[in-house]
């Protein structure tokens, strides 16, 4: 009553236009509200939020963790292009070794056959050599022969020329 009678006065606070029971209908309107919210929207708005900033705090756990399973990966690979460079180093060294030793053989091999086509050109050389020298021996004796039948006027016999061919032809290889 003295809220009422104290809003009614037309001096004061009633003069301005304030009614004690508009404000307790106003108070408890809010109060209601307030609880009614409280208990239907605020609630679920605020498990709603607590359940995005579990998710998020979840995203960013991961993130986290994604990031360094992602460091230790690139170590790993980093590792294994290590490995893999100093194999292909190793092939590499054992390829250049292997072609220098197959280049070495390859020379020693054809070192080989050039002297064995020399020795054989040698060999061949030689008996053609004799061959001619034979056919020369044969020519100079049939030409001596005959010079030597024009010289005398008479035939040599074959016993005769040969010694005297064979006597010469050592006197020239002596000189």
């Amino acid at each position: 009553m003295l809220i009422t009678n104290f809003a009614d006065s037309s001096s004061g606070i009633g003069a301005l236009g304030f009614s004690g029971t508009d404000f307790l209908v106003q108070l408890l309107t809010f109060l209601l509200a307030f609880l009614v919210l409280r208990r239907y929207a605020f609630q679920p708005i605020i498990k709603v939020m607590r359940e995005r900033r579990e998710i998020i705090d979840r995203g960013v756990n991961l993130g986290e963790q994604l990031e360094k399973e992602k460091e230790e990966l690139d170590n790993k690979v980093e590792e294994l292009l290590n490995e893999a460079r100093v194999k292909a180093d190793e092939i590499i060294s054992t390829a250049e070794d292997s072609a220098r030793t197959t280049i070495r053989e390859a020379e020693t091999a054809a070192r080989e056959k050039a002297d064995g086509i020399v020795a054989d050109a040698q060999v061949r050389i030689e008996q053609e050599a004799a061959r001619v020298r034979a056919k020369l021996e044969s020519d100079i004796v049939s030409l001596v022969s005959d010079t030597t039948e024009a010289i005398l006027g008479e035939k040599v016999d074959d016993k005769k020329d040969i010694a005297l061919i064979s006597r010469v032809l050592k006197e020239r290889a002596n000189v």
